[in-house]
């Protein structure tokens, strides 16, 4: 079959989903599928209202049935659906009822192969038994990892003649990759129901999957620990502590610096209060990029100022985070070095040389080690685990992205709380 770009609309929300799918269908996206977020927040309701929106069009319910296969086919083919998904670690039996259903009520059936151990096993025998098509699905979970879709949909693209679809983070970049691996449906969530013009997305996939050659995108990309630097310094802290379930925030420390952004390693050093030395001897040992980050106890006298700055910019780090003092923040500024601190007072301490540097350290009640990436703006300053940084960096621009379109929509005279359907999702309190 010739490749096919379908929508995922993976929306709590019918009017949002319904506008997105018609910005992408303008766009040229043929398949319009009902995702299972918004079949959970809506019902079968979703798929009706989309083939009454667009009649002509294959409608994809993603059920992900795992039981009670007949019953689900059943509701969906009635429901306007062209084609519904089974899980492909259901039981053999569950997908044979599946598939059984189909032939019934005329509805094509797509097995899902997330959570398969042998994708392109499970593919041969989909093949023997007469499901339209299978579908690799790397989630969004794994996406944040850094996971793509390459190595199975090679694997599964020898092992059928079925068609093949994929999921999982695509976008202008990479549709032309997968197709060019042997991916006969492409299926895009994110990079067109984030995109603040759908349409123009949707134009540029298709134009990448036609020609086979990628169209660059900013937006909608999962990077990997060697771009670390280049996400985080996209995203801000609001960004980054919604991504970590809002935590990371250091709080009482706040930029004396503003409009400067903070972005790097934590090269740590404990000191005590007005003990200077520690934090400049760091300026040396620190490696360019990184932000020394000084535990001071949280008190004056003053561990840094103008003239440790001239040193840092001299060694190229990129800042400083002080759960202490600072001074000299007038000179600081000057110069463009970028500062956070507890305190500003006048008075400097001496340089005993107390403390010691690269160890674990605490600030607002959380651990920083060695190697943690610090990053700060006017809204403060947070620190993200080494060991997730990677996704808690691609997390983050999810966020971004995800804030992007509802601006857009709230700029077409709506508001916020008419956009999210606040009051829909209010806790419900049980007396």
């Amino acid at each position: 079959m010739k490749p096919v770009l379908q929508v995922a609309l993976d929306f709590l929300e019918l009017k949002r989903a319904l506008q997105v799918a018609k910005e992408a269908v303008r766009g040229g996206a043929t398949w319009v599928e009902a995702g299972t977020p918004l079949i959970k927040a809506v019902g079968l309701d979703s798929v009706r209202e989309l083939r009454r929106e667009f009649p002509k069009l294959t409608i994809v319910a993603d059920l992900k049935t795992m039981d009670a296969g007949r019953c689900e086919m059943e509701a969906a083919s009635k429901a306007g659906a062209n084609v519904a998904t089974v899980m492909g670690a259901a039981s053999e039996s569950t997908i044979l009822e599946c598939v059984e259903a189909g032939k019934n009520y005329g509805i094509d059936i797509a097995v899902d192969l997330l959570g398969v151990l042998d994708p392109a096993g499970l593919s041969r025998k989909c093949e023997e038994w007469g499901v339209h098509h299978v579908s690799i699905h790397i989630p969004i979970d794994d996406q944040m990892r850094g996971k793509d879709a390459l190595a199975v949909l090679k694997a599964v693209r020898a092992a059928t003649t079925l068609p093949v679809a994929v999921a999982g983070g695509l976008n202008s970049e990479t549709a032309a990759t997968v197709v060019t691996a042997g991916a006969d449906i492409v299926i895009v969530g994110g990079a067109l129901s984030k995109a603040e013009d759908a349409e123009k997305a949707a134009r540029d996939i298709l134009r990448a999957m036609e020609t086979g050659a990628k169209v660059e995108t900013i937006l909608f990309k999962r990077g990997t620990e060697d771009q670390l630097r280049e996400i985080l310094g996209m995203v801000s802290t609001p960004n980054i502590t919604d991504a970590m379930h809002r935590t990371g925030f250091l709080f009482g420390v706040p930029t004396v610096t503003p409009g400067k952004k903070l972005v790097g390693p934590a090269y740590t050093v404990r000191t005590y209060p007005g003990d200077w030395a520690k934090p400049v001897e760091a300026i040396e040992l620190a490696k360019p990029g990184d932000v020394i980050v000084v535990d001071a106890a949280g008190l004056p006298p003053a561990v840094w100022g103008e003239l440790a700055s001239e040193s840092a910019l001299q060694r190229s780090i990129a800042g400083i985070v002080i759960d202490g003092a600072i001074r000299d923040i007038d000179e600081i500024r000057k110069i463009g070095f970028t500062a956070f601190a507890k305190y500003i007072t006048p008075t400097a301490g001496e340089p005993k040389g107390f403390g010691e540097t690269q160890v674990t350290i605490k600030i607002a009640g959380y651990d920083i080690s060695p190697g943690d990436w610090i990053v700060g703006d006017d809204n403060g300053v947070v620190r993200i685990p080494k060991g997730k940084a990677v996704e808690i960096a691609n997390r983050a621009m999810d966020v971004l992205e995800k804030e992007n379109r509802i601006r857009k929509e709230i700029r077409q005279k709506s508001t916020l709380g008419e956009v999210a359907e606040l009051i829909k999702w209010e806790k419900q309190i049980v007396h």
